[in-house]
């Protein structure tokens, strides 16, 4: 057996889902010179960030785990964001993870020099929820901004490797509307909730935006009686799953008989693998039972047939990602909400006037607008090799080997990038299979097989080009916009089945990687 001769220093940005497995998965490999980079005061990442009333995850509980760290102690079958966090920071404390995490360090530049990153940070006093800015101008990434920083507090690191774990959704994106920071009721986006304003009965609260997180807190607002008005500009299809509790007996059971909890994180990942992803990746039967149960959960759940049709989106189902949701059509038909669809005008200092004429007064506007999801490690200064900037690299389009790797960056690891397997599927799944391809790539550095790798270019192109062939018979082109479609309006999702995701990922293909050894 060849004795492992180097250990690598790695830098891993992000304390969130993907970052602590990386760093647990890194040293059970023997590699201890391990750093990470967290911008907050917590780990936590996506669950730290969203703590909107009704915040829960839409894959099922137990395959919402670690394969490694199942968790008996779920309360529903879909979990609540609350105990998602506890369970992130449990992991963190059981596998000793918070002695290599720098909090409220902000990643500002990352360089690469001759086999060496060179990582500078600066410490983050604004780790605030409360932190909405509607004046930014969110559809320009730019570049962190260096020049007027205080640096007196920043700090550098020199690694080997870096793992970017920075997430897919976590820069919030803000609508360009007229008149929007003339408003002088509360405003916030759901990313950055603000828990200090009393939403009650009394509240006249206005929502733009119907995805995801809406269909999830909307019914809380309307729950304390706030008078919620719902501006829709595109309907979404909703699909209902029972989203039934775990006894305290059943997790008794659990925690005694692990096969129990097996048993479930199975049966939430077949009904993913073989419905949801293969749905919207163009096979027929489930993409018709897909369709048949939307169809029908519209169907039956609205009784009034106008506000009917108005819910009616008028794409395929599964051209945007699909809601899983019990509470929304129940909410939206009570008394005190109201379903706006007349485009919007303007923001006024006391509400919304849309294209009818109608002004809608407001004490409170929530912004369910979703996020940048093409940041990635943007607005990080990230150079590679000849001073390329992430942002030159990607100014015609965002690409990645095997949605990790980019031309240029050496050592450098983007983990959840593009053309990953997002759409309805679990992304702790995702990160596991990307980590060990992870793994292997630093075993060979540490064998000395070379000292810095990066992806041939021809690789990088024939993999988007195959990604791109079968993208054709999906469902994300099926009409709609959404934060799928990049600005060729061309989805940066995996179009073929997850287990041939899995088997690809599962040894690199050093044919299509340039080493270098010093």
């Amino acid at each position: 057996m060849t004795q492992l001769k180097r250990n690598p220093k790695v830098v891993i940005i992000g304390a969130g889902m993907t970052g602590l497995l990386m760093a647990i998965r890194l040293r059970q490999s023997g590699i201890t010179d391990v750093v990470i980079l967290e911008k907050k005061s917590s780990v936590g990442g996506t669950w730290r960030e969203n703590t909107y009333p009704g915040a829960a995850c839409d894959v099922p509980s137990h395959m919402y785990t670690y394969s490694f760290e199942p968790n008996p102690n779920w309360s529903h079958f879909f979990a609540r964001g609350p105990e998602i966090k506890q369970y992130f920071e449990s992991v963190a404390n059981k596998y000793k993870v918070k002695k290599d995490i720098h909090f409220n360090e902000m990643v500002t530049d990352a360089s690469y020099n001759k086999g060496k990153w060179l990582i500078t940070t600066r410490a983050n006093s604004n780790d605030s929820a409360n932190s909405t800015n509607v004046n930014s101008d969110n559809t320009n990434l730019g570049r962190t901004d260096t020049n007027n920083a205080d640096t007196s507090s920043n700090k550098t690191y020199e690694a080997d490797f870096i793992v970017c774990a920075t997430g897919i959704l976590h820069h919030p994106k803000f609508p360009d509307i007229p008149g929007i920071a003339d408003f002088k009721g509360n405003l916030f986006h759901t990313a950055e909730w603000d828990h200090s304003v009393n939403i009650n009965e009394n509240s006249r609260v206005g929502v733009i935006g119907t995805g995801s997180t809406a269909a999830q807190f909307i019914p809380e607002l309307i729950k304390k009686g706030a008078n919620v008005s719902v501006f829709q500009r595109t309907p979404q299809w909703i699909m209902h799953l029972p989203d039934f509790t775990f006894s305290s007996t059943m997790k008794k059971l659990m925690t005694r008989f692990p096969i129990i909890t097996t048993m479930h994180r199975n049966m939430g990942k077949f009904i993913l693998e073989h419905l949801f992803t293969k749905a919207v990746t163009g096979h027929f039967v489930q993409k018709n039972i897909l369709n048949f149960m939307c169809k029908a959960t519209l169907r039956f759940s609205i009784k009034d047939k106008v506000l009917r049709e108005k819910l009616r989106p008028d794409y395929q189902v599964g051209c945007k990602r699909v809601i899983i949701n019990t509470s929304f059509y129940k909410g939206i038909q009570k008394p005190n909400a109201n379903l706006v669809t007349d485009n919007i005008e303007r923001i006024t200092e006391t509400g919304i006037l849309t294209k009818d004429g109608k002004h809608h007064e407001l004490d409170v506007l929530v912004l369910s607008t979703g996020f940048n999801a093409f940041n990635f490690m943007r607005p990080m200064n990230l150079t590679g090799r000849n001073n390329l900037h992430i942002d030159e690299a990607w100014q015609h389009k965002i690409k990645a080997y095997r949605s990790m790797l980019l031309a240029n960056y050496p050592n450098f690891f983007l983990m959840l990038g593009p053309n990953t397997p997002i759409g309805n599927f679990s992304v702790i799944a995702m990160s596991e299979v990307q980590t060990e391809y992870v793994i292997k790539m630093i075993d060979k550095w540490r064998h000395n097989a070379f000292d810095e790798f990066e992806p041939k270019q021809h690789a990088i192109d024939d993999f988007n080009a195959y990604v791109k062939a079968g993208l054709k018979g999906t469902s994300w082109v099926g009409g709609c916009q959404s934060w799928y479609l990049d600005a060729d309006g061309d989805p940066i999702l995996w179009p073929y089945t997850w287990q041939r995701w899995v088997d690809e990922m599962k040894e690199p293909q050093m044919e299509h990687i340039n080493t270098t050894s010093f």
